[in-house]
């Protein structure tokens, strides 16, 4: 593997500074997110030097001690596959770990917790939990004086989803707001800890030869995915409530949309950023009324083959609807009406039980005003910039090349750059980046109110649309396929088909 002394793409990297002092506190530690997530990133960041003087406070119900948290999150951490990972860190690691077995509505279990927090720290407090428990514990944070509003070192992270709608966001987002400033408060969407993510404004603005044609004038058409192979798995019951739609467009497909068409930020400053995002928000053209006919497809997946393997359909899954008419699959075609954008679709596609794992942004430029080489024996095709976000992550551009030799053929040829392969190391997991932002009060790459509540505006209104205007009997795809038949229909008025998963 190559060091950072001979890797010359490594020279000049700033390493991220180490937090100061801080608590974080899990509510929820018991669960599904601290066990694959936080305690392994929270190990990942303490074994590489990033964290030093922290500790780490589990909140839930179960009957845990300090000593059978401590057991648990050993067997969370003991998998993790990085060369620092040794029996003497994990016994320090553990060490920072103790718990506070309470309801989160009991008065006594905040007390405990104020005790065990400095008065003059940072504390950080993470709602890994159902949403329906989020009011519950900001009020209790708030009411027992466990924070303290526009104290910056008492800081919140609240994971998704944010809300069913735009309703029951703004009623969230209030009650946070009254006991939280909105620069102590952290909506985390993890696919914004992702590098390609990140990469997307390093792209953009830090390269001189893209910004020029990104634009209406140079661009045919993006297309945005995030297909799974997997099906709901053990989340039915939330999954019948919220569907593709509001599961994944409104939030990690809005924002890849929102960064891949924002305007240049004045700096890189979170608000600078964030501001802009929302101007991309504001700028989605409503798809309301019967305009959802043409403009959205949903899906459901039925039975079929992934992987190999033979997978029931969505109405089977377990705690599903048998005639459940939930969709699995939404694909939609936005515009923007802004002046970089005007005209140019963005298409938008999610579904479970497809054929491939793939998350990508896809950026075809137009063709040649003129076809020089129409007499040629070619299989030319439009330039594309693909943005590869899992799995694999990193880029690729197509462009057209003669075939050496002495007939006249031309073919495309691919680009490629790979993260892993360009800088010798395995890119941080999401959380790991995320966690160490809030530890730095550093909320770019977190969600801010408005950009919250502009997502909902638009899902809520298409989701209503949607109830009332498109057949309520589901569209069936079989599951291992690449989705509806029918989602074609959104590219071929514009003479294109979506990029193959």
């Amino acid at each position: 593997m190559l060091t950072m002394d001979k890797n010359p793409l490594m020279q000049g990297l700033e390493i991220h500074k180490s937090p100061p002092p801080f608590t974080l506190v899990i509510f929820g530690a018991t669960g599904d997110l601290t066990k694959r997530k936080l305690v392994p990133a929270l190990f990942a960041l303490f074994s590489k030097g990033y964290i030093h003087d922290f500790s780490i406070i589990g909140f839930a119900r179960r009957p845990w001690t300090d000593e059978s948290f401590r057991e648990e999150a050993r067997k969370m951490i003991a998998d993790i596959r990085i060369p620092e990972h040794t029996l003497a860190l994990t016994d320090a690691f553990l060490k920072k770990l103790s718990y506070i077995s309470s309801d989160f509505s009991s008065p006594d279990g905040y007390a405990s917790l104020k005790k065990k927090l400095s008065p003059t720290g940072v504390s950080i407090f993470y709602l890994s939990t159902p949403p329906e428990a989020y009011t519950t514990i900001v009020e209790n944070l708030g009411q027992s004086g466990v924070v303290v509003k526009r104290n910056l070192h008492h800081r919140i992270i609240v994971e998704k989803p944010f809300g069913s709608d735009l309703e029951s966001a703004k009623i969230l987002n209030a009650v946070i707001l009254k006991h939280f400033d909105e620069q102590q408060v952290y909506r985390i969407d993890h696919y914004l800890g992702r590098e390609t993510v990140q990469n997307i404004l390093v792209m953009r603005f830090g390269n001189g030869v893209y910004e020029p044609i990104w634009n209406s004038r140079y661009v045919h058409h993006v297309q945005i995915t995030m297909s799974e192979t997997i099906g709901i798995k053990t989340r039915g019951n939330y999954y019948e409530k919220s569907g593709a739609l509001k599961d994944i467009v409104q939030n990690h497909l809005l924002q890849l949309l929102c960064l891949v068409a924002m305007e240049p930020p004045s700096d890189l400053s979170p608000d600078s950023v964030r501001n802009e995002k929302v101007k991309v928000l504001r700028a989605i053209r409503p798809i309301e009324g019967e305009l959802v006919k043409t403009e959205a497809i949903f899906g459901q997946y039925a039975p079929g083959v992934v992987d190999s393997m033979a997978v029931p359909g969505y109405r089977e899954e377990p705690d599903v609807d048998p005639d459940s008419r939930t969709d699995t699959y939404a694909a939609i075609r936005v515009f923007l009406d802004t002046w970089r954008w005007s005209g140019v679709p963005f298409f938008l596609r999610t579904g479970k039980r497809l054929s491939r794992r793939l998350t990508e942004i896809s950026v075809q430029f137009k063709k040649p005003p003129l076809d020089l080489f129409r007499g040629w024996n070619s299989q030319t095709q439009a330039n594309q910039l693909t943005l590869r976000i899992q799995p694999d992550e990193g880029m690729r551009f197509i462009f057209n090349s003669k075939i050496p030799g002495f007939h006249t053929y031309m073919r495309p040829v691919h680009m490629n750059f790979a993260y892993g392969q360009s800088f010798g190391e395995e890119s941080p997991e999401a959380y790991e980046r995320l966690l160490l932002d809030v530890m730095n009060s550093d909320s770019t790459l977190f969600t801010r109110n408005d950009e919250i509540e502009e997502s909902w505006r638009f899902v809520t209104s298409l989701h209503k649309s949607k109830q009332k205007f498109v057949d309520p009997a589901p569209t069936f795809y079989a599951a291992g396929s690449s989705g509806p038949d029918s989602a074609h229909s959104l590219l071929l008025p514009y003479n294109t088909s979506w990029r193959r998963l």
